[in-house]
């Protein structure tokens, strides 16, 4: 089990939930944009979000921002230790930094005064476009190189007294974050930050983050996540809840299991399955919600759902638990189910 790291109002690691994170793509000195943005988050369900520090601006306004948000907000500064000490002043959760870009030990232990004073922890981040020249010469752009990265740098932070740290690996290959991160789990005790970086538009986004982070996820490595995806960072939010929900570490709202369909499927499940969603898609209590094509075997296939649907032949039926206990007409199947749910659930 990992150390606890408090960051904010966020506890992560020492078996606590996984927490879900993202990050703004306004300009963080857009005060009145980014704080919308941070806003939207929160209400998606996002539990801390990183902002962009590449300018003094952009470090100073993070006073302004803590001042509309209690969501916690993290710094994310590279290359210029002065804006991450700028940041730490003007209230940032926690800095993400990569100590090998920040420079010599005297930029980067400025850094971790600063965190120190501050009482907040230090994130060292490592990604494949940034490995240092040696680790390179030695590893070449691997998952051996990004742990061994990872691993020095963190090293170096507690030889400057330092141990309030977060460690994340990140590439956009899948295979080589598994492989990358099963090694930083096994050298180092401090909390992980996963995810797939660049992992592209929202369907590619989806289907590489779920494919790394469900294994490391269900091996017990990872204590925040956050899954990348090109665009609206809203849809992260969704995105991260939906694979936690899916592999069963954390449940959001309604979950919709439906049937592939067959020869013996009378009515659109596809677009009851998609109605259903949009109907609860404000219904925040966990439920199973299965839909299902034939009312001979639905119920029995789905009795493990909290209530589901099957129709056929202009009627449809209700089931809670797999026990039938309404039957109406398939053109009122959707109203009743919803109705129903709001009900009883």
């Amino acid at each position: 089990m990992s150390k606890t790291i408090h960051i904010g109002r966020v506890t992560i690691g020492g078996g606590n939930p996984v927490a879900i994170q993202s990050m703004t793509n306004t300009k963080t000195s857009d005060i009145t944009t980014t704080s919308a943005q941070i806003a939207a988050l929160e209400k998606a369900g996002c539990e801390m979000v990183r902002l962009s520090a590449p300018d003094e601006n952009s470090a100073r306004a993070f006073k302004a921002l803590k001042s509309k948000t209690n969501i916690p907000l993290i710094a994310d500064v590279h290359f210029d230790y002065k804006l991450a000490v700028l940041a730490i002043e003007n209230g940032a959760d926690k800095i993400r930094i990569n100590p090998g870009n920040i420079g010599d030990d005297v930029k980067v232990k400025a850094v971790v005064d600063a965190a120190k004073a501050a009482r907040i922890p230090i994130r060292v981040g490592v990604n494949g476009g940034s490995l240092e020249k040696e680790i390179l010469f030695k590893y070449g752009n691997s998952a051996e190189g990004l742990t061994a990265s990872a691993i020095n740098n963190v090293r170096r932070l507690e030889k400057m007294g330092f141990d309030d740290i977060v460690v994340s690996i990140k590439s956009s290959s899948v295979k080589k974050t598994i492989d990358a991160n099963r090694k930083l789990a096994e050298a180092v005790e401090y909390p992980i930050h996963i995810g797939v970086t660049e992992a592209g538009t929202y369907e590619n986004a989806l289907v590489k983050s779920s494919a790394a982070l469900a294994p490391l996820l269900l091996e017990g490595i990872g204590d925040t996540i956050r899954v990348s995806i090109s665009g609206d960072p809203v849809r992260e939010i969704f995105a991260a809840k939906k694979i936690l929900n899916l592999i069963g570490l954390r449940k959001f709202g309604v979950e919709i299991i439906a049937c592939p369909t067959c020869a013996r499927t009378d009515i659109d499940v596809e677009k009851l399955a998609n109605d259903i969603e949009m109907a609860l898609i404000d219904f925040e209590k966990p439920l199973t919600v299965a839909v299902m094509g034939c009312a001979v075997n639905g119920p029995g296939e789905a009795k493990e759902a909290d209530i589901g649907v099957a129709g056929g032949n202009g009627e449809g039926l209700i089931f809670v638990h797999g026990e039938k206990v309404l039957k109406v007409r398939e053109t009122d199947l959707l109203e009743t189910l919803i109705q129903y749910i709001r009900e009883n659930f």
